[in-house]
């Protein structure tokens, strides 16, 4: 949850509220929703767009720009921005699909540097992690952001920081808040881990006291959405390397620095999930385990019943043989004396299996 804000500055003006409705000339378009930062040392100007044509604003040395644009189902939202911001249409294809693995380009031309990352949900419910794209263009004091989903905005801890005059990014550069924003991205990934490492000490302790298929299916699933998991991080890796050793005007020494404490997260994450996946092979070990040691119980204590009715059935059978010459038969306390030598026998092997701890 974003905390209130406690710091507002006389130059912070904001013109709309979240959830306005935006236009494209007089047609309502209700999966977009456009959130206009521009702010310096002094003073932050925000402002929830309701008209497309209103998205652009003219870079200028003395502030940075950020165009928050959550939801990119609409085509020609994109499209109407990439022209505002002289954007090459490869670009623009990239940002609409979302299919991508993450990725860095530089348009020298444009003097532009595009960065794909991938946020991470967790649904509880389902045991799936959702990816979602988000793409981050770089400009000379501009950064426009583009997040693949409307419902939620990631970056509204962003927002707070900017409203907050004492905040470090207030006081940087573009290339600064591209930190900030792939840092808020790989952080995610620690809540997402978090949610999973919970899940698999419930499973590691379920599994232990009454192993049931349900939990094989969540192991796998577990496995599964880890493995979905680390396509996902594995690309921003390389992202960051490539983004620290380019050799780019947008992107200063001293950002660098920042840069190389998010790629060491995100091998971290690497790294933890590597973990979690041996982790959750040695529930599934256990879980075979402790469902052959519960057969073998189950063996056991049918073995030992055989065991007990094994000459009880002998004498039954021997007796029904029904021939005339077993004297035995003719005996008129013989029924009682089989019976009784029956107890005796089971009383004999349940003393003797006791002793034996085979119960």
């Amino acid at each position: 949850m974003a905390k209130k804000n406690r710091f507002k500055s006389p130059q912070q003006q904001v013109f709309s509220k979240p959830g306005s409705l935006l236009y494209i000339g007089k047609e309502v378009v209700e999966r977009t929703v456009i959130n206009r930062f521009q702010y310096d040392a002094e003073g932050v100007t925000e402002k929830v767009i309701k008209k497309v044509e209103n998205c652009f604003l003219q870079p200028t040395p003395e502030k940075v720009i950020w165009l928050d644009i959550d939801g990119v189902h609409e085509e020609r939202i994109v499209e109407m921005i990439g022209q505002q911001f002289n954007l090459h249409p490869l670009l623009l294809e990239d940002v609409l699909n979302t299919t991508q693995k993450a990725k860095i380009e530089q348009f020298e031309e444009a003097n532009l540097l595009f960065v794909v990352a991938k946020m991470l949900h967790f649904n509880a419910e389902t045991l799936d992690v959702d990816t979602e794209q988000v793409s981050l263009i770089l400009g000379e004091n501009f950064l426009i952001s583009f997040q693949e989903q409307d419902k939620t905005d990631n970056f509204t801890s962003i927002h707070e920081r900017l409203r907050n005059p004492m905040s470090r990014i207030r006081q940087r550069k573009a290339d600064y808040l591209l930190y900030a924003l792939l840092d808020v991205i790989v952080d995610n990934y620690y809540v997402v881990l978090e949610r999973i490492t919970q899940h698999l000490e419930e499973l590691e302790e379920s599994v232990l006291n009454d192993p049931t298929p349900k939990h094989q299916n969540q192991l796998y699933a577990l496995k599964r959405e880890m493995t979905f998991m680390r396509k996902a991080v594995l690309p921003l890796r390389d992202v960051l390397g490539a983004l620290i050793r380019e050799d780019s005007v947008l992107v200063g020494n001293q950002v660098n620095v920042y840069l190389r404490d998010v790629q060491d997260h995100v091998f971290q994450t690497i790294e933890t999930l590597d973990t979690y996946r041996d982790i959750a092979d040695n529930i599934m070990n256990t879980y075979l385990s402790s469902l052959s040691n519960k057969m073998n119980e189950v063996m056991k204590t049918l073995t030992i019943y055989t065991a007990i009715f094994m000459p009880l059935s002998f004498i039954a059978g021997l007796y029904g043989m029904n021939f005339a010459n077993m004297p035995e038969l003719q005996s008129p306390n013989g029924y009682f004396y089989t019976l009784g030598g029956m107890g005796v026998i089971v009383i004999g092997l349940w003393i003797y299996f006791k002793w034996k701890k085979y119960w």
